[in-house]
């Protein structure tokens, strides 16, 4: 990763985005100079504010993960980061520009991958790559495109002919065509097998280490935890969790799950490890995994006690982002 964090490629201050409008209500009067009463009217904001004051910043050569629970305002925060629309309030700038007004300015170096991309279904991978070139300011080969998602042995195959993950890979080459300084990732591993998911991580990294800088969306939060230098999760239009993965996961509890054998109850084991126990099943957490799981193999190994089915690790970033989610329903259940 490059460390030349010294010009910030994205940089977003405060941001807002509102879907509505403002209606006026008239509040008092005010009397004008020839004596007669004027009213007064203030504006009020209706519709459903997505984004709500927002703040983060993307360094070059960063891979940054934006996250969040469905409705969280995602999408929102990515069209205008893209100039798709311009803010309701608050600052975006996009490789130094205002990427709504100075759109000209900032398309030709970014690239963008969709979650799908509504190519002509009638036109081969290459007739589509092609014509994408053909509309992309200093395109680089079409053939070194498609070779780098592995298209290339496909590239005489008509788009509806392809399967889910294909059509995945030629939205990814097409937002690499242009060599683009900023390149979108919007569920780019989305119906991709698992060889090819990994496949295409290793690309992603790759392009990240040559410096271009990713700003990458993701249901898959195993995706984000391995591909990520930082990330921020949002939820309900605010940033609630962002730093490093290892950072945002470190806040959690680490666990600690095993089985007891018959005839050997939960409350036998050691006071200072805070175990909850159903049947026989026991889950440990704690902040002090090494501590914990210590204490817990010297009282097995002194009561002569297997642990069956022994699983102790850190806390991941699924788990911080379940506990968020679960904070919402209950949000939604008061």
């Amino acid at each position: 990763m490059h460390t030349d964090t010294d010009r910030q490629v994205i940089e977003v201050t405060a941001l807002r985005r509102r879907y509505g409008s403002f209606r006026s209500r008239t509040t008092k009067s005010a009397t004008t100079a020839n004596g007669t009463k004027r009213p007064i009217g203030t504006a009020t904001p209706t519709g459903f504010e997505a984004v709500r004051g927002i703040s983060f910043t993307v360094a070059r050569g960063e891979l940054f993960a934006l996250l969040g629970t469905n409705g969280a305002g995602k999408t929102s925060t990515v069209e205008l980061l893209e100039g798709l629309a311009a803010p309701s309030g608050g600052q975006v700038r996009v490789l130094g520009h205002d990427p709504y007004r100075d759109r000209a300015a900032v398309r030709p170096r970014i690239g963008v991958m969709l979650q799908e991309g509504g190519f002509p279904s009638d036109l081969t991978v290459l007739e589509t790559a092609r014509m994408w070139a053909g509309c992309t300011t200093g395109a680089r080969p079409v053939a070194e495109a498609l070779d780098m998602v592995g298209l290339t042995a496909r590239h005489q195959v008509r788009v509806k002919l392809l399967s889910g993950g294909e059509r995945r890979r030629l939205d990814l080459a097409l937002a690499l065509l242009g060599n683009p300084e900023l390149l979108f990732l919007d569920e780019p591993t989305t119906g991709l097998d698992a060889e090819v998911r990994r496949e295409t991580w290793e690309l992603v990294r790759r392009l990240r280490d040559q410096g271009t800088t990713i700003v990458l969306t993701t249901h898959y939060l195993d995706e984000a935890e391995a591909l990520a230098d930082r990330l921020a999760i949002m939820h309900r239009g605010r940033i609630v969790a962002s730093g490093t993965p290892a950072e945002v996961t470190a806040a959690r509890p680490a666990r600690i799950r095993f089985e007891l054998p018959p005839g050997v109850s939960p409350a036998e084991l050691p006071l200072s490890v805070p175990a909850a126990a159903t049947g026989r099943r026991v889950e440990v957490r704690t902040e002090r995994l090494q501590a914990a799981l210590t204490e817990l193999l010297l009282w097995a190994r002194d009561k002569q006690v297997e642990l069956v089915g022994l699983d102790a690790r850190s806390a991941s970033l699924e788990e911080a982002f379940l506990d968020i989610a679960a904070g919402e329903r209950g949000e939604l259940a008061a």
